[in-house]
């Protein structure tokens, strides 16, 4: 399969988002924690629905509820950035489709052979330090002059994690239009 034939199966007339993440990849069959990974992504969509039910400029709130809400953001941030210190996934540019990534190396790519049954952990939210564990199947790799790309495809995802990964990227797609706009 050629970088461009990964590109198609994975982005091809499907919805997809750019991102930097902290993402790992190593060798693996293991299935991944998809009932975690569904669960983790069911709540982050529970808490943002919570959020928008609240109203964006929060005019609504009281303003100690407003007040709360902001210290939570604060200490969840500062969570999130203590233990991406101590669990070392580095952030990576990757895209992301409901069919797999797209990851961009500034360093060497690891050194896995095509078709290689992989697990992939991926922090879905910046803010948040947990991380989703999924099982993926290396479709293609290319060395660039600085790092290189690496193309994983989701193998074998339950409908329950399938469903609830389609909404995490409608969210961030969501999101990402609104930012756009702003500008």
């Amino acid at each position: 399969m050629s970088a461009e034939d990964a590109e198609r199966r994975l982005f091809a007339e499907t919805l997809s988002c750019e991102l930097e993440l902290p993402v790992e990849v190593s060798a693996s069959d293991h299935r991944g924690r998809q009932a975690q990974a569904a669960t983790l992504l069911s709540s982050l969509a529970q808490l943002e629905d919570l959020r928008k039910d609240d109203g964006e400029d929060h005019g609504d709130l009281p303003l100690l509820a407003q007040r709360m809400d902001a210290k939570l953001d604060l200490i969840l941030a500062l969570l999130g950035r203590l233990a991406s210190r101590d669990g070392a996934m580095a952030a990576r540019p990757l895209r992301w489709s409901r069919h797999g990534l797209r990851i961009d190396f500034q360093d060497a790519l690891p050194p896995l052979p095509l078709h290689a049954p992989v697990v992939l952990r991926l922090q879905p939210a910046e803010w948040l330090p947990d991380h989703l564990e999924l099982p993926a199947v290396v479709l293609e790799q290319v060395e660039m002059a600085r790092g290189g790309r690496l193309w994983l495809g989701f193998s074998d995802l339950r409908p329950d994690l399938s469903e609830a990964m389609d909404r995490h990227l409608f969210r961030l797609h969501r999101r990402q239009i609104a930012e756009q706009r702003r500008r």
